[in-house]
């Protein structure tokens, strides 16, 4: 059906499209009803898929990146459509209004999209007030993911109003999340990567774990890009390390244009952003590697970057990953997709014989 429906989105500007997609989820998200027939129907229990890691329980490996969800609009709704978590964000500390547009692009031959959104959202605490108000993450019913990131206008030198903004992201999303993740590798937001050197990612990650300590605590995980060189990769992986972060997201979208089928002008013309989708797969899963032989067996790894197939989830988790999320592949694969690849998923288990994920994982020498 969606095969049919999405021609007609696509004439729409990406926008717009998002737009219209969130509102007709909007009956989902607020009729009980309609989100109790909805999950009998795409969210059903596969004992198969169930995975527990940072103290938490998935009922899918399958979850939904930040960046759909930016203000806690929809996460009853997407859960209910049959993803195990849902990551909502990026919130900052200071609400703020998306890049100048245009800002968001496809590029249907590669399956792929262009933003530079740069995190528009309400701020922090209205998005966290959102979500406790509409019965907080006990009433999403899967795990629920804030991602935090740095407010536009607040500099990185000095690093002290950064990190403060950062901690003052983080005290309001831990109040609802069940997990936090420090994103400090958009390319959209001016010189947030330099947040990924291992001393300024070091007195930040510092400050986030200390406050982690002092109230309520959660499972506190850094998202990477794939962009960095191996060295500075395992030099932040080592802090991460140092730090008992709970584990790291990778990764975030890429500055890189290699290897696209879309015609080089039509790639020009979206100009500067981060690029995800399938193009992003191969230095996803070998960023996921790398963090799984850095980090050891106990690290919780969340891989992202063109997952569409149930062959997908599986060839992360055989990389180290014991979650996955997707972004972009739902866009292209329509709003039923993590149903339909949960469904796979476990029909594939099944006919390899594998009483269950971890078993399978486990038997590929993960770590």
């Amino acid at each position: 059906m969606y095969a049919l429906v999405r021609p007609l989105l696509f004439v729409l500007d990406p926008k717009a499209a998002h737009a219209l997609g969130m509102a007709a989820l909007a009956p989902l998200e607020h009729v009980g009803l309609l989100r109790a027939v909805a999950r009998s129907m795409f969210a059903e229990p596969r004992e198969r898929l169930v995975t527990r890691t940072m103290g938490l329980t998935f009922a899918s490996p399958i979850g939904l990146a930040a960046g759909f969800d930016k203000n806690a609009m929809r996460a009853r709704a997407l859960a209910a459509l049959g993803f195990g978590h849902v990551e909502l964000g990026t919130v900052t500390a200071i609400g703020q209004e998306p890049n100048p547009a245009p800002n968001l692009f496809r590029l249907p031959a590669d399956r792929a999209l262009v933003n530079r959104l740069g995190f528009p959202n309400d701020g922090a605490e209205a998005v966290m007030r959102r979500l406790a108000a509409r019965g907080g993450a006990r009433a999403v019913g899967v795990p629920v993911g804030v991602s935090i990131g740095k407010s536009r206008r607040v500099p990185i030198d000095p690093l002290a109003p950064a990190i403060a903004d950062y901690v003052a992201s983080f005290r309001a999303a831990r109040e609802e999340a069940d997990f936090v993740v420090a994103n400090v590798s958009s390319p959209n937001t001016k010189d947030l990567r330099v947040l990924q050197g291992a001393a300024l990612a070091r007195e930040l990650l510092s400050a986030l774990v200390h406050e982690n300590e002092s109230g309520r605590r959660v499972p506190l995980l850094v998202k990477v890009a794939p962009d960095l060189a191996d060295a500075e990769l395992e030099a932040l992986l080592d802090v991460a390390k140092e730090l008992g972060l709970a584990g790291v997201v990778a990764t975030n979208t890429t500055i890189g244009r290699a290897g696209l089928v879309t015609a080089p002008a039509r790639v020009e013309a979206a100009g500067a952003g981060g690029l995800s989708g399938p193009p992003l797969r191969a230095r996803a899963l070998d960023v996921v590697r790398l963090a799984r032989a850095k980090l050891g067996r106990e690290a919780t790894i969340i891989g992202v970057g063109g997952i569409e197939t149930a062959d997908d989830v599986l060839t992360f988790m055989r990389a180290g990953a014991n979650l996955v999320q997707m972004y972009t592949g739902f866009v292209y694969g329509g709003p039923l997709i993590a149903s339909r690849l949960a469904r796979d998923l476990d029909a594939r288990l099944e006919g390899m014989g594998a009483a269950h994920l971890a078993e399978l994982v486990d038997s590929l020498g993960r770590g």
